[in-house]
């Protein structure tokens, strides 16, 4: 990230007053979005050249799930993804792995050993 982020402040200086300051990470020689095609077109090579079997879209699932995972809060999440409702997000990404559920039942089972 630190040598893309050095590729586009040198992009930046190179476009002058051309560059649209999006806020964007991944953008054009001039900072505007990436059109989806090219995005695809671009990251296919990329992904051949690393072996991996994964479609960009899945690196927005690996991203929200991690995000979640780690404990942001889930409306920081929507909002970093540009969910309209907080209920797509959590419908669509949260799943509690084996080790959350075995602790939520295990607490669940201490709970019903008191006496």
């Amino acid at each position: 990230m630190r040598r893309h982020r050095a590729r586009q402040d040198a992009e930046r200086a190179g476009a002058g007053e051309r560059w649209r300051d999006t806020g964007l990470v991944f953008t054009t020689r001039l900072g505007t979005a990436i059109e989806p095609r090219n995005l695809n077109r671009h990251f296919s090579p990329i992904r051949e050249r690393l072996g991996l079997d994964v479609r960009f879209h899945d690196l927005r699932h690996t991203c929200v799930t991690l995000l979640l995972g780690l404990g942001s809060p889930p409306h920081l999440v929507r909002d970093i993804v540009g969910h309209s409702a907080l209920d797509v997000t959590m419908n669509i990404y949260a799943h509690a792995d084996m080790t959350e559920k075995r602790a939520a039942l295990g607490r669940l089972g201490d709970l019903l050993a008191e006496e």
